[in-house]
């Protein structure tokens, strides 16, 4: 997903009761688990939202990464080494994000880091976890240009070999939205945004393929994170007259959005990416018949994924797992796997560092989210979406599918 010094992105999974928390940056070791008598420590850092608006989605991740590390010690899956938690909270804010990045770089017993939640955040620690060796997964980055610089289109390069995503991207989600937009008969809409990478890229790449099959972007406008008054904005998308709004930012002014446009008498669906798919969405003011993309299948109906539910519901975790959970858990089982790699003959974890960036680019497996690999810049080989509508009160799926 999305950057946010500015304040960015949750997404929460339907159905998951998902509790904000007050707590600071921390490092916290995963508990439980025979670990075969090792004796050697390796870490797997979290950095994400733990506490502040868009905590749902960084505890459901912070969880899920807990799930996967206990799992891999209750199996000792890599012989000789236990492997322990160290989450920190980077408030979903690109400088907080980079000093937990530099406080996990210097913590020699760090291998790994799965995040950011926000591709803005993102920014400040690839760089910081770049010069230490040290591997990032994001199960949430949506952002193109992080895997394949800003001429991403044109000349697409990979900038930073440490950093890898299991989630897709704006390029494939913006026109995937516009794809079905167009196809259930829509062909005028306006769009906004909140001026982040995660919300103006998101709009960007949907308004340009939404033009291309036909439609008509007939007003664009921008708000600032933290707006709670947005009666300016859609004054003047009204007077516009879409069919629909498309909106590129999160939930916790989505929400708000959504319910002011339907009390302005502008009673079209507000449609955004995963950074508006979470219940609090709907908490906060979204309607029946909103939309939403965000990555992959819905979970719940994966047969890949019980396994993981399972798992997180035996764990007792007092948070939901949200909709990056299962891309979490598959970002530290990805990590996991190339530290079997990494770790086999490493006299102590900083020394695998660089051997586990390497050992990534070969790493393929049938995760909770399905086919988990990485092609050349480090993206996820898998581009499935769906599209979800508010019914009911609830998300509910609309369709599942690759961009065409």
């Amino acid at each position: 997903m999305n950057n946010r010094s500015f304040k960015l992105v949750g997404v929460a999974l339907v159905a998951a009761s998902l509790a904000f928390t007050g707590c600071g940056s921390r490092t916290e070791a995963s508990t439980g688990g025979s670990t075969g008598g090792a004796t050697k420590v390796a870490k797997i850092g979290v950095i994400a939202p733990l506490s502040g608006d868009l905590s749902a989605m960084g505890l459901g991740i912070r969880n899920s990464v807990d799930l996967a590390i206990r799992q891999a010690n209750d199996t000792n899956a890599i012989p000789g080494w236990k492997l322990e938690l160290a989450a920190e909270d980077d408030q979903a804010t690109p400088d907080v994000g980079k000093n937990a990045a530099t406080k996990l770089a210097s913590d020699d017993q760090v291998v790994g880091v799965v995040g950011t939640l926000n591709s803005g955040v993102a920014q400040s620690t690839i760089p910081v976890l770049d010069a230490a060796k040290i591997v990032q997964v994001s199960p949430a980055n949506t952002n193109p240009a992080l895997t394949r610089g800003a001429d991403y289109l044109t000349a697409p390069k990979r900038p930073n070999a440490n950093y890898f995503r299991t989630c897709t991207t704006d390029d494939v989600q913006g026109p995937f939205a516009a794809q079905y937009l167009l196809g259930e008969g829509i062909k005028k809409v306006a769009t906004i945004h909140d001026k982040t990478p995660y919300g103006q890229g998101l709009v960007t790449e949907f308004a340009k393929a939404f033009k291309a099959g036909g439609g008509e972007v007939v007003d664009a406008e921008t708000i600032n994170p933290d707006d709670d008054n947005f009666s300016s904005v859609i004054s003047k998308v009204q007077t516009a007259a879409p069919e629909v709004v498309y909106y590129g930012g999160v939930y916790s002014e989505a929400g708000p959005l959504s319910k002011q446009m339907k009390g302005a008498g502008l009673k079209v669906p507000l449609m955004g990416g995963d950074g508006i798919y979470d219940g609090n969405f709907i908490k906060l003011g979204g309607a029946d018949g909103d939309l939403a993309t965000s990555v992959g299948a819905p979970v719940e109906t994966l047969d890949s994924a019980k396994a993981f539910l399972e798992g997180y519901q035996k764990a007792g975790f007092s948070e939901g797992y949200s909709a990056y959970g299962a891309y979490a858990y598959d970002a530290a089982n990805a990590i996991i796997n190339a530290l079997k790699v990494s770790l086999a003959s490493a006299s102590d974890a900083k020394s695998a560092r660089q051997g586990t960036i390497d050992a990534m680019a070969s790493v393929s497996f049938e995760g909770a989210t399905g086919k988990v690999a990485f092609d050349q810049y480090g993206d996820s080989v898998s581009r499935v979406l769906t599209v979800y509508a508010v019914d009911g009160g609830k998300w509910v799926a609309k369709k599942t599918g690759e961009l065409q």
